[in-house]
């Protein structure tokens, strides 16, 4: 292609995004596809949803939500600028795309990227010229130029030439008011420049800052760091809780006195574990792609084995409280408090808290739960439903556990009322019955 008819399609490709004609397309609608969708709609595109689950499909041609980030409020004056459908022969019909399907980790601690190669493949026979697909779920380093590419390119057509390729990596954090899409900074990146330009090109829309990477290996890489540097200093955190409570200080006060430090410090705290589908997982993604390169990333192994620790940790926590008082664990009720990894989310992916009830369990304890945002589940073939948050409740439980500071917990507090509480999140007054991690 001659390079006058390369600039003339990238300009015609801008014009079309700036115009609003051009038409969007989000494949999957989960915790970072729909708000994604959502974004680009309310910036005035035309935007199509693809996810497989029929129960999101309807969800959203019933403006229902399903996720915290997006209340059904914002599908007001959208003007059916977004539709979903299960069919990827919409694919066809779009401008631009972006893949936003899980990653998930295997038991053995290996990325499955069975996801983005079925969703590339289902783009791929969809796929028409011009088209940018622009991948943006948390992957290894060099699966979009080793693995989407020659997907797309078995077609036939060539990535930078006759369609174009980006990786764009989410940054999204569920239940955070403050940073949005909008406000938080967006790396783009693509295959050859002119597809790095019209990633950028398409984002700009959505958001106020767009910062270009040299490459998809560079994206990729600098978001498996940002969740590498917050597992590790969360480990670093979690390992302070272990030497404190040897030393017979509190960690909370030593991480609060630290922190009065303008420079060179920034606080992260102690809790259950990790949680979530990102920083429990995606550091073992750089580790497993790093051994083909014989390099063992000894911090990230050892940041895995003390967040790993902290639900046993913790369960000792619960037993040596009740000891205390004369009870043994078999036996007594134990209230937890919040089931999702985070506050004020539905989300349970990763989360700590049904390690902590499973050995609880095996331990003999009639374990309840209280959860406003998870109404229930299911762990290890036993479905387990949430109780109210009353006083009456708290005063049944022998023990009170806190995983999760929900704002309703702390809104309306019945500590007063708690026999016992271990506190693993520094929510808790002080108190003769009140035991820290």
């Amino acid at each position: 292609m001659r390079l006058t008819e390369t600039v003339s399609r990238a300009a015609a490709f801008a014009d079309r995004i700036r115009t609003r004609e051009a038409r969007v397309g989000i494949v999957g609608l989960g915790y970072a596809g729909l708000p994604l969708a959502m974004a680009f709609a309310e910036a005035g595109l035309d935007v199509t949803g693809i996810d497989l689950s029929d129960d999101r499909v309807r969800a959203i041609a019933e403006r229902r939500s399903y996720l915290v980030d997006v209340p059904a409020d914002r599908y007001d004056g959208l003007d059916g600028r977004l539709r979903a459908t299960t069919d990827y022969a919409a694919v066809g019909d779009l401008d631009a795309l972006t893949i936003c399907v899980p990653t998930p980790m295997s038991k053995t601690r290996t990325p499955d990227i069975s996801y983005v190669v079925a969703a590339a493949e289902s783009v791929a026979e969809n796929l028409q010229p011009g088209q940018l697909v622009v991948l943006q779920s948390t992957t290894y380093p060099g699966t979009t130029e080793e693995i989407v590419l020659p997907i797309l390119e078995r077609t036939g057509a060539k990535v930078g030439r006759d369609v174009f390729l980006g990786y764009a990596p989410e940054r999204v954090d569920p239940g955070n008011a403050r940073w949005t899409i909008r406000n938080t900074p967006k790396l783009v990146s693509g295959v050859t420049d002119e597809c790095r330009a019209r990633t950028e090109t398409l984002y700009r829309e959505i958001v106020d800052t767009v910062v270009p990477c040299s490459s998809p290996t560079v994206a990729e890489t600098a978001k498996l760091h940002e969740n590498t540097f917050r597992a590790v200093n969360i480990a670093l955190a979690n390992e302070l809780a272990l030497m404190c409570d040897r030393l017979g200080i509190s960690a909370w006060e030593v991480i609060e006195a630290a922190s009065t430090k303008p420079f060179a410090f920034l606080p992260h705290y102690p809790g259950p574990g990790l949680g979530g589908d990102c920083i429990p997982v995606v550091p073992h993604f750089l580790a497993w792609r790093l051994r083909e390169y014989g390099y063992s990333a000894q911090l990230i192994e050892a940041a895995h084995e003390v967040n790993a620790s902290m639900p046993r940790y913790l369960v000792q926590k619960v037993s040596d409280a009740l000891n205390e008082e004369g009870r043994p664990i078999k036996g007594t009720r134990l209230l937890l408090l919040g089931m999702a990894y985070k506050a004020d989310v539905h989300d349970t992916r990763e989360s700590p808290s049904f390690e902590v009830m499973r050995q609880l369990i095996s331990r003999g304890a009639d374990v309840r739960y209280c959860d406003p945002w998870v109404p229930e589940f299911e762990l290890d073939g036993a479905r387990h439903t949430s109780v109210e948050w009353t006083a009456d409740e708290v005063r049944e439980a022998d023990c009170v556990v806190v995983l999760t500071q929900h704002r309703q917990f702390l809104e309306q507090p019945h500590w007063g009322d708690a026999r016992l509480v271990v506190d693993a999140r520094n929510v808790v007054p002080p108190g003769p019955n009140v035991h820290r991690i």
